[in-house]
């Protein structure tokens, strides 16, 4: 059971048999060349994770879109000042990601009335979410919300996806909410849209250096909420049942739930062998999986 090991731990483990994540996120362990070959490796997947990060993302959906930032610098100030509320029609998100946290995180804004776009690797459905897919339509998704949500997992292919070309294609004044990883985007421009106003305000749960530096331009920024990688975290006693049902399967010369593809760190396409063992993970796909 790992959580970001070290370089070569595996090495004098000459009776490995199983590698678990404890966590949802698996970028620590993608693309790495010390990792024993022909051992299945598994990410935590939790109901109480999804839950959770529905939560966190639905509070800073309804943050930006009551223009709470707004209404803090106007008590900051001293000053009664009135912004006329939007309908959440009238308010579209784009939820980039559609795994199991993605999915359930955008289920849960279209129920609270947003117009919901959702983008994936590959083509999802959701009831009352207008799902995309493909690079070719990432730019058109984006371009058309008020609140931009980052939910993708990090993989060599998603890395700095969000640079700056890409940052500017949102709309003017958008808001943007990252709680997938810091390495997704390029802080540096993220931080220059959010001073000219083109970003008009952020919630950022994860960084590219983490803790983020003492110093660093955004801590001080008043269009911006920082958290401390915290919108949703594995729940000891329900991954722990999780973790034993996969190391008896294995035991009883079974593959185990929740397979991630070491090399991009999501789940492996289906090959006829492995379909029967790997059924339990179709469309868990979440954060560190959700679908790029």
């Amino acid at each position: 059971m790992v959580w970001k090991p070290p370089q070569g731990i595996f090495e004098p483990m000459t009776n490995l048999r199983l590698i678990v994540n404890l966590g949802a996120g698996v970028d620590s362990l993608v693309g790495r060349d010390d990792l024993p070959r022909n051992i299945p490796i598994t990410r935590i997947t939790d109901p109480q994770m999804s839950r959770m990060m529905a939560g966190y993302v639905l509070f800073a959906v309804l943050r930006h879109a009551r223009d709470i930032p707004f209404f803090e610098q106007a008590q900051r100030s001293g000053e009664w000042t009135y912004r006329h509320p939007r309908s959440p029609e009238e308010i579209t998100v784009a939820v980039l990601g559609l795994g199991q946290l993605g999915a359930k995180a955008a289920h849960e804004l279209q129920r609270q009335g947003f117009r919901t776009l959702g983008w994936s690797r590959s083509l999802a459905q959701i009831d009352g979410v207008a799902c995309f897919s493909g690079m070719d339509t990432l730019d058109s998704v984006i371009g058309q919300a008020d609140i931009v949500v980052l939910m993708l997992p990090l993989t060599p292919q998603t890395k700095q996806l969000f640079d700056r070309e890409r940052l500017k294609k949102m709309r003017p004044g958008a808001a943007f909410i990252n709680v997938a990883r810091g390495s997704l985007v390029s802080q540096a421009a993220l931080t220059d849209l959010l001073k000219s106003g083109h970003i008009g305000a952020a919630t950022l749960d994860v960084f590219e250096r983490e803790p983020l530096p003492v110093g660093d331009a955004l801590w001080s920024m008043p269009n911006v909420l920082i958290t401390p990688h915290l919108a949703s975290v594995a729940i000891p006693a329900t991954s722990a049942k999780q973790i034993a049902a996969n190391i008896l399967r294995v035991a009883a010369g079974e593959l185990p739930d929740n397979i991630i593809d070491p090399l991009r760190g999501i789940k492996p396409r289906q090959s006829p062998c492995m379909e029967p063992q790997l059924q339990h993970t179709e469309g868990a796909t979440g954060m560190g999986g959700p679908s790029p």
